[in-house]
């Protein structure tokens, strides 16, 4: 089952770039790794052989994968996102109702996820909980931490 992946145009090229340089710089790589070792004798008593093959096994695995994911991007334009609700490719300012910490979280896809740039997923338990709200709601979020609830206090374009 495909899922369609929705990414900024620098992610799709991010994604673009790293399958050209599988493709151009890795799998030749692991092709003439094979090479080597296969010179060096007996391929059922040569542990080299049989490690270059696994390589470039889960290589082609990756390669794959990096495909079909890239088969069902959608491009979104950050121009054009509504910021009267929470969205994917908005940035939300959340306060934790329990610590009154507040947060600032960009909502973007699995492959653009990262807290430390305060990106988070929208697939999340933080990002599926928002989704949808708009300013002054509250959300209940069920965390793997236990239950958070969370006040929108601004949505804008990411």
């Amino acid at each position: 089952m495909s899922t369609i992946q929705y990414v900024t145009k620098e992610t799709l090229e991010q994604m673009k770039a790293e399958l050209q340089r599988m493709r151009a710089v890795d799998r030749p790589a692991a092709s003439k790794a094979i090479a080597e070792a296969r010179e060096k004798g007996d391929l059922k008593e040569n542990a080299e052989y049989d490690a270059a093959k696994e390589a470039q096994g889960i290589l082609e695995a990756r390669i794959a994968a990096l495909e079909g994911a890239m088969a069902n991007v959608r491009v979104l334009d950050e121009s054009s996102i509504d910021t009267s609700k929470v969205s994917i490719l908005t940035k939300v300012a959340l306060t934790n109702l329990k610590t009154n910490k507040q947060v600032v979280y960009k909502i973007v896809s699995e492959n653009e996820a990262d807290l430390k740039a305060g990106k988070i997923s929208v697939t999340s338990p933080i990002g599926k909980g928002i989704l949808g709200k708009k300013v002054g709601e509250t959300a209940e979020v069920v965390a793997p931490a236990g239950t958070l609830n969370f006040r929108i206090d601004s949505i804008t374009a990411g």
